[in-house]
C-alpha cells in the first residue's frame, strides 16, 4: 500500500538528496509505510512493531521535527479510523515541531477555531475553508479528512458514505468497521430497520463473524 504523500512529505523533505543517503531514511519510510498498512488493515500487533521501528529510526537523528512527523502519521491513521487520543506522542514534541506540524495536529483534533488553513497540506485546506471532503484526494487523505470533519462536528451523511466506501475499496478493515458503525447508529436513530439490518450484515462480513442462520 502506498502511504499518503501528504502525510510523509515533511519527513522526506528533510532527507538528503545525495546518492548514498543514510540508511535510517529508507528504514524509517519502510517502517511508517508498513505501520499505516498494518494499522488500517487491523493488524494491531504488527502495526505497533512497525511504528516503534519508524520512531526509533527517526529518533536516532535527534531531530524532534522528524519524530513529530512520524507521530503525526500515527495520529492521522487513527483519525481516519475515528480513534482519537489527542496525539500524546506529538504533544510532547510540539514545542520543537514546525508551525505546519502544529497546525496539522490541531486539524486532526478538530481544533479549527483560528486555524490557518494555509499551513495545512494542500489536500486538506478546502476541508477547513469549505467544510467538505477534498475532491481529488488519495484514499488515505480522504479518510483523514473525514475523520477531521467528524471530530470538528461538521461531518455530513454524504461524507460518512464516502468514507465508508473509500475504506471498503481499499480493503481497510479497521476504518471500514468504524464508519459502518457510524452508519448503523444513524440508521437505528432514524428507525430504519431495513438499513440497519443491511449494515449489520456488512459489519459481520467485514469482521469475519460467522453468518447467522
Amino acid at each position: 500500500m502506498k502511504t499518503s504523500v501528504i502525510l510523509i512529505a515533511l519527513l522526506l523533505a528533510a532527507c538528503s538528496s545525495k546518492p548514498l543517503a543514510p540508511s535510517w531514511q529508507a528504514d524509517a519510510k519502510d517502517a511508517i509505510d508498513a505501520y499505516t498498512d498494518d494499522y488500517l488493515r487491523g493488524h494491531t500487533a504488527a502495526a505497533g512493531a512497525d511504528f516503534a521501528r519508524a520512531r526509533r529510526e527517526t529518533a536516532s537523528t535527534g531531530r524532534a521535527d522528524l519524530v513529530a512527523q512520524v507521530e503525526l502519521v500515527r495520529c492521522a491513521a487513527r483519525a481516519a479510523s475515528l480513534e482519537f487520543d489527542d496525539c500524546p506522542g506529538f504533544a510532547v514534541l510540539a514545542p520543537d515541531a514546525s508551525a505546519q506540524q502544529r497546525a496539522y495536529a490541531s486539524y486532526l483534533a478538530g481544533r479549527w477555531e483560528g486555524l490557518d488553513a494555509a499551513l495545512l497540506p494542500e489536500q486538506h485546506r478546502p476541508v477547513v475553508a469549505q467544510g467538505r471532503l477534498p475532491a481529488a484526494a488519495d484514499p488515505l487523505a480522504q479518510l483523514v479528512a473525514a475523520g477531521a470533519l467528524f471530530k470538528a462536528g461538521r461531518i455530513t451523511p454524504a461524507d460518512i458514505e464516502a468514507a465508508t466506501e473509500t475504506a471498503s475499496g481499499q480493503g481497510w478493515r479497521r476504518p471500514l468497521l468504524t464508519w459502518l458503525g457510524v452508519s448503523l447508529q444513524r440508521a437505528r436513530a432514524a428507525g430504519d430497520t431495513a438499513a440497519a439490518a443491511r449494515i449489520e450484515r456488512r459489519i459481520a462480513l467485514a469482521s469475519g463473524a460467522a453468518p447467522q442462520r
